[in-house]
């Protein structure tokens, strides 16, 4: 008869027959964070880059938040997000020191992050709402003369296939505002040439049908005639509309790319980038005299205040031509 086996030397019976521990959850302010942020992905559907900066900006005010040993959302104070805005300022938090534009994100990012938790019922108060952000400078955007757009527009070459798929995208950025997602995300069913417009796919999931000259009509015509067919032979035949020299769908570096080169040839000085184009077709359409509220639906913003930063510029230009025009402009 076989004799039962012993544990082994110095290991108790119910030591070695009882179960595994069980794993230990996160801290609760950590799965309250990971909520928020599925709510801004699920139910407001922020766009992934969006995302990202919210999730990078709690997960450093975690780190603010864990050195102070508060692992409960219920027990943050007013003090605590006061003490981290001047953490992340100076760097005292172990961070790169932030800006004040970039403070005022982080600070944003960490008061919906509390008022949403206060909306949810999971804390008595809101410890952010008093807290406010640093003031940032009021900077004009950057607009550039309609002279100089052309200058830019025409010097891309339209000999090549890939020449005029650049001057279809660069007449698309000015023609109607987009911005450098909007326009390398458009399908080429995004464009109605015979309405003359397009559906543009902004941020957060939302979409806006703007109208789009016919310059820009023309060079979008021309590129899905005479290039698109030979580019899209070489990919799997994707829906985008613009396409690389592959086949497949150009990049935002590509086309940012694709501007500096035609800035470059047109002898443009200082920085010229999507954006400039954007806020060229902005202040341009101010200055012809369109309504603010116009241009905001155009451009996409959920905001008039952040449409109205545009009239600053028009506002100047008036300035400029007062005083060199009017017979008593001069003191």
């Amino acid at each position: 008869m076989t004799a039962p086996s012993t544990p082994a030397a110095g290991i108790p019976v119910a030591e070695a027959a009882g179960p595994a521990a069980p794993p230990s959850r996160p801290p609760a302010v950590e799965r309250a964070v990971a909520g928020y942020l599925d709510h801004l992905a699920v139910e407001r559907g922020l766009a992934p880059n969006t995302l990202a900066a919210y999730r990078r900006d709690l997960s450093r005010y975690l780190g603010h938040l864990t050195t102070r040993g508060i692992d409960d959302v219920a027990a943050v104070r007013e003090a605590d997000v006061s003490d981290f805005l001047a953490a992340i300022r100076t760097g005292d938090d172990g961070g790169s020191p932030l800006s004040a534009t970039s403070a005022a994100r982080t600070v944003v990012a960490v008061r919906g992050f509390h008022k949403f938790l206060l909306l949810e019922g999971a804390t008595p108060d809101d410890p952010a709402g008093r807290v406010q952000p640093p003031q940032t400078p009021k900077r004009l955007p950057k607009a550039i003369s309609v002279a100089d757009v052309e200058r830019l527009l025409g010097a891309t070459s339209t000999e090549t296939v890939a020449g005029r798929r650049d001057r279809a995208l660069l007449e698309v950025l000015y023609g109607c505002g987009a911005r450098i997602s909007e326009a390398v995300g458009l399908a080429a069913d995004d464009i109605d040439p015979v309405a003359g417009l397009v559906r543009l796919h902004g941020k957060g999931s939302k979409q806006r049908v703007v109208p789009l000259g016919s310059y820009a009509l023309a060079a979008v015509e021309a590129y899905r005639v005479r290039s698109r067919p030979m580019l899209a032979a070489r990919g799997r035949g994707l829906p985008v509309l613009f396409l690389n020299a592959r086949g497949g769908p150009l990049s935002r570096q590509s086309a940012w790319a694709v501007l500096a080169t035609a800035a470059d040839r047109a002898g443009l000085t200082g920085r010229v980038s999507p954006h400039t184009l954007r806020h060229s077709f902005a202040t341009h359409l101010l200055e012809g005299g369109a309504d603010v509220r116009v241009v905001q639906e155009l451009l996409g913003h959920a905001s008039v205040a952040t449409t109205q930063v545009y009239t600053r510029v028009t506002a100047d230009t008036l300035r400029e031509v007062y005083a060199a025009s009017h017979p008593r402009a001069l003191r």
